[in-house]
C-alpha cells in the first residue's frame, strides 16, 4: 500500500481530516506531568488518549523535543511507539523541516523514518531535488514540502517573482509545479500550504491535482477553516489535513476541542461540490 493510501484509509476510518499537532512546549506543560520521568511523553499520551478517535494524523514538531536534549528525543520516540501501539493505522508526521546535501539528508531520513518510524517528514525545497532524493526515494514514506507557509513573513521569499519558460510566477507556484511534475515520481509527496492564504491554496490545488496538502494556520494563527477547505479539498473531498496544535493540546478539554473541529470540518466536506 502506498503511504498516502494509508492516509486516505485513516481519513475514511476516522471520518476526519484533523491532524493534531503535538507541539508539546515543556514550559506550558501542566504541573502534574512534570512529576513524570518523561513529562512530554506523559502529556502526549494523555492528549492522544483524548483525541485519537477524532484524528486522521498526529504531527510532532521536533524542535520542542530536541530542545530538551536526550530526554526530549526519548519522549518523541516513546510518543511514536505509543501511536504505533494504540493506532497503527494513524498517519504520523515529524515536523522537522529538514533538507541538506545528499549524504546528510540520508542520515536525516534514517533518523526520522527508520529510528522514529514516522510516515512523513516536513522538508524545505531550497536545496533542490538532489538534496531531497533520500526522502523522495522512499516509496513507503511521505515527503511534505514547504510551499506557502502561514507565518507573517512568509512572502519575503515565497512571493518573489521568478521566470519559467517566459512565464512570470511567484516562487510558491514554482515550488508547487516542481513537486507535482518532477519530484512526485513515487506519488509520495505532499505540500505545506497555510490556511491564512486561501486564494493561494486554491491556486496550488489547481497546480497539483489531488495531491494531499498539510494546512496549518487554523485556530491560534487565525486561518478561516471554511475558506481553507473550500479552496483545498480535492474531488474526493479529501486532500487536506487541517493541522491544529495549541488550540487543542492546551485547551481545557482537548477531547471536546478535537471533536468540535472534526465536526466543523465534516460539515464543510458534506456540502463541498454540492
Amino acid at each position: 500500500m502506498r503511504v498516502l493510501d494509508k492516509l486516505d484509509a485513516r481519513i475514511d476510518t476516522a471520518r476526519s481530516l484533523l491532524c493534531v499537532g503535538l507541539d508539546s512546549d515543556y514550559a506550558r506543560l501542566p504541573a502534574i506531568f512534570l512529576e513524570e520521568e518523561l513529562p512530554q511523553f506523559a502529556f502526549n499520551r494523555a492528549i492522544i488518549d483524548q483525541t485519537l478517535e477524532y484524528a486522521a494524523a498526529y504531527k510532532l514538531n521536533s524542535a520542542f523535543y530536541e530542545a530538551q536534549g536526550v530526554v526530549g528525543w526519548r519522549a518523541m520516540q516513546q510518543t511514536m511507539d505509543y501511536l504505533r501501539q494504540e493506532a497503527p493505522d494513524v498517519f504520523t508526521i515529524i515536523d522537522a523541516k529538514r533538507a541538506d546535501i545528499g549524504n546528510t539528508s540520508a542520515q536525516y531520513a534514517t533518523a526520522f523514518f527508520d529510528v522514529l518510524g514516522a510516515d512523513a517528514i516536513t522538508l524545505h525545497p531550497y536545496l533542490g531535488g538532489e538534496a531531497l532524493r533520500p526522502f523522495l526515494a522512499r516509496h513507503d514514506k511521505a515527503a511534505i514540502i514547504l510551499c506557502h507557509t502561514s507565518n507573517p513573513g512568509s512572502g519575503e521569499l515565497q512571493d518573489v517573482i521568478v521566470e519559467e519558460n517566459g512565464e512570470r510566477l511567484p516562487m510558491w507556484r514554482k515550488v508547487a509545479r516542481q513537486v507535482a511534475r518532477r519530484w512526485n515520481q513515487n506519488e509520495n509527496c505532499m505540500l505545506v500550504v497555510g490556511a491564512t492564504v486561501p486564494e493561494v491554496l486554491r491556486q496550488i490545488r489547481a497546480e497539483v491535482g489531488a495531491m494531499p496538502l498539510l494546512v496549518p494556520g487554523v485556530g491560534a494563527q487565525g486561518g478561516d477553516l471554511q475558506a481553507a477547505l473550500d479552496a483545498g479539498l480535492n474531488a474526493d473531498r479529501r486532500g487536506v489535513l487541517i493541522n491544529a496544535s495549541r488550540s487543542i493540546i492546551f485547551a481545557d478539554d482537548p477531547r471536546q476541542e478535537a471533536r468540535a473541529l472534526r465536526e466543523q470540518i465534516s460539515k464543510v466536506r458534506e456540502t463541498h461540490f454540492k
